[in-house]
């Protein structure tokens, strides 16, 4: 049986297709997996690299409570909108700059 370039292309193109619908519907479970009330949950890798901070640094935020988290099957995670808060908190704005030629 021989097929043509033209029949060989758009049976790959329709493979590729059908490959790309399977990686988003993996992308979507795996978001549904990882999230709690609809709300997306972040574990301490996800948290590490997000925030570009230590380990040590992680748990020495948990524990002064300055960022709430949550223990599941003994895995550590925190809802994404609680880290958002943590960032707006501790965010501290640049001084406005005095002019010295006054």
């Amino acid at each position: 049986m021989n097929i043509d370039k033209m029949e060989f292309v758009a049976w790959m193109e329709r493979i590729m297709d059908r490959l790309d619908i399977f990686g988003n519907h993996i992308d979507d479970l795996q978001k549904k997996r990882n999230s709690i009330d609809g709300e997306e949950l972040l574990d301490n890798q996800d948290l590490l690299q997000m925030l570009k901070i230590s380990n040590r640094s992680l748990q020495r935020y948990r524990s002064i409570g300055k960022l709430p988290y949550y223990t599941i099957s003994g895995k550590l995670y925190y809802k994404l909108s609680d880290v958002h808060q943590f960032i707006r908190e501790s965010f501290n704005p640049p001084l406005p700059k005095l002019d010295a030629n006054k």
